[in-house]
């Protein structure tokens, strides 16, 4: 019998593990995780123990594995990456972001194998230009992102479409811009988790918790806003281009409404039950002259292209992520 591999990078992570929990549903695939799990302790692999996967192969040995079993894999998703904001070392992030993505899609191109991929919001900077998700060469480079992660995923976003304007693609790519993405599975990401599960143990544990002071007219202090996208939305937008094979191009992946820090940090206290007891703390001047305070993404293009099925709210998402994961013993999906 024919093996149906679905190759996924990153799919220990937090989106690529959710990623390839929603793809396991299908009895059919062998969904094939590329990654490395460090320490046991962190419970990175934990993050696959609910699930068969049909193999696991370390980075190193990516691409020995992928040439000998090129007939079988129907597609390659390619979501590992550096998604560290502030990883000092700028080499490491365009040899990992830009370089390893690059050779992916030429892997695919040139064995004709469908691939999908991590973009990011950070590629809009400081939204200056606003977050419409044009995919045209032009309106790429003339974003700016303000670091070097962002950068390296403007480059490569930059460079898939202009290797598909000269004919030399995989016959199905898509990259997908994220936003502000929240769920299961991200403990082991340390301080760049997600805004609700940083703030779960205080919360959890009857305390308050903090959010920083606006610093712009107009704003109030916690009125921040970001397009938050819970992470289960996110595997179904994966899963339905693998089912959609005739959609290209470079896509925003956020729940297209922005809201506040201070919506955010009350969902989760609802979701708890308990009364919301927020404090609102000096944001450090490093950070002020840079920080964004409005990022939603526009999702028009998605739907365009025939993707029906709507995000959840960000209470229901909360709530979801809540009471499923967080709450209980085991928060894995």
């Amino acid at each position: 019998m024919t093996r149906r591999i679905i190759f996924v990078t990153g799919g220990a992570g937090f989106i690529g593990s959710n990623i390839v929990a929603r793809l396991a549903e299908d009895r059919g695939l062998d969904v094939v995780v590329c990654d490395r799990l460090r320490e046991a302790d962190l419970g990175k692999w934990r993050n696959l123990a609910n699930h068969a996967i049909g193999d696991f192969v370390p980075p190193d040995e990516m691409f020995d594995w992928l040439e000998k079993r090129w007939r079988d894999v129907e597609a390659v998703i390619h979501m590992g990456a550096i998604s560290s904001t502030t990883e000092p070392d700028a080499d490491r992030i365009i040899q990992t972001n830009f370089g390893l993505s690059r050779d992916l899609f030429r892997w695919c191109a040139d064995r004709q194998r469908r691939f999908i991929y991590a973009s990011s919001a950070a590629t809009y900077g400081d939204g200056a230009l606003g977050f419409a998700d044009r995919d045209d060469f032009e309106s790429l480079a003339a974003l700016r992102p303000l670091n070097a992660y962002g950068w390296s995923k403007a480059q490569f976003d930059m460079f898939a479409v202009r290797q598909a304007g000269r004919g030399y693609a995989p016959p199905q790519w898509a990259g997908l811009k994220f936003f502000n993405v929240y769920g299961p599975n991200e403990g082991h990401k340390g301080p760049m988790k997600s805004v609700a599960a940083q703030i779960w143990p205080s919360i959890r544990d009857g305390q308050g918790v903090q959010l920083f002071r606006s610093y712009r007219e107009g704003i109030p202090d916690g009125g921040q806003k970001r397009d938050f996208v819970y992470v289960r939305d996110i595997a179904e937008v994966a899963a339905w281009l693998l089912a959609s094979p005739q959609v290209n191009g470079v896509y925003n992946l956020g729940s297209g409404q922005a809201r506040t820090f201070e919506d955010l940090a009350r969902a989760v206290f609802s979701a708890a039950g308990q009364a919301p007891k927020i404090d609102y703390i000096p944001m450090p001047a490093g950070i002020r002259d840079r920080y964004q305070y409005f990022t939603e993404a526009r999702m028009e293009r998605l739907a365009e292209a025939g993707y029906t099925a709507g995000f959840a709210p960000l209470e229901a998402g909360i709530e979801d992520y809540v009471r499923r994961y967080l709450a209980t013993d085991t928060p894995y999906r």
